[in-house]
């Protein structure tokens, strides 16, 4: 994976069970200034509707830093921000090249794109082998109970049938 999609990568974070990419993330990649792609949004908002774009609430932002120290390109999100930071979905950023045409905003969406596609792919094939890790669980769960049955059966089936001389010294 080249570096670029590597560094985009690591600019998606999961809020509400969705991955979502930071404003002043987007703004960096995209080559403007943050302020400059919110006010962008601003005046094109009947394209974001919630499922499009998130503002983050208090309890988030406590989740987001914490992912951002688990995240290996330490992001340029300020803290100390007035208003908190918009979420944009993967809908929400194919939606943004709609807004800020220029070539270096259509690479970026390009790029984003499919940073998103693969992490689909990922998180299929992820849930792929979850399921034939717990079938493989299930068969050999079966395989030991059946093995500890007989081996029952064998243990009740062996008593001896008379008893036998004792071999070895006497006293």
């Amino acid at each position: 994976m080249d570096t670029q999609l590597e560094q985009i990568q690591n600019m998606i974070y999961v809020i509400r069970g969705q991955k979502v990419m930071l404003d002043s993330d987007l703004a960096k990649l995209y080559g403007v200034e943050t302020k400059a792609l919110n006010q962008a949004v601003k005046r094109n908002l009947k394209r974001f509707p919630n499922d499009f774009m998130l503002e983050c609430n208090s309890g988030e932002l406590e989740d987001l830093r914490s992912q951002f120290v688990t995240s290996n390109d330490g992001s340029s999100w300020n803290h100390m921000r007035r208003k908190p930071p918009m979420l944009f979905t993967e809908n929400g950023v194919a939606m943004l090249s709609g807004i800020l045409n220029s070539n270096r905003a259509i690479q970026v969406n390009i790029s984003i794109m499919r940073v998103f596609t693969k992490l689909r792919s990922f998180y299929a094939l992820e849930g792929m082998m979850d399921r034939k890790v717990n079938k493989l669980e299930q068969d050999v769960t079966q395989v030991f109970k059946v093995v500890f049955e007989r081996l029952d059966n064998l243990e009740n089936s062996s008593t001896p049938s008379k008893s036998r001389k004792r071999i070895g010294l006497t006293k």
